[in-house]
């Protein structure tokens, strides 16, 4: 299998992904509201954002909580 087939191969889900969402499009939205995406979403961000802590030494702190709030109060339902 070479580059070009995943390639085809990654464009085909991604069109199957779009087509799911928008067919299902109030299903998805109930479901990033729930308390599951809640806490799924908060032990994702919380890791990402101590990542770019570490990585930058902490040095923008205030950016990175300010970017993790603000992706946290469009997922889940807090």
């Amino acid at each position: 299998m070479g580059i070009e087939d995943l390639g085809k191969q990654a464009a085909d889900l991604a069109g199957k992904a779009k087509t799911f969402a928008e067919e299902n499009a109030d299903k998805v939205g109930d479901a990033l509201k729930s308390e599951q995406a809640e806490g799924i979403s908060d032990r994702l961000l919380d890791g990402a954002a101590g990542l770019a802590n570490k990585v930058t030494g902490g040095k923008f702190a205030d950016k990175v909580d300010e970017v993790r709030d603000n992706l946290d109060g469009k997922i889940g339902n807090e």
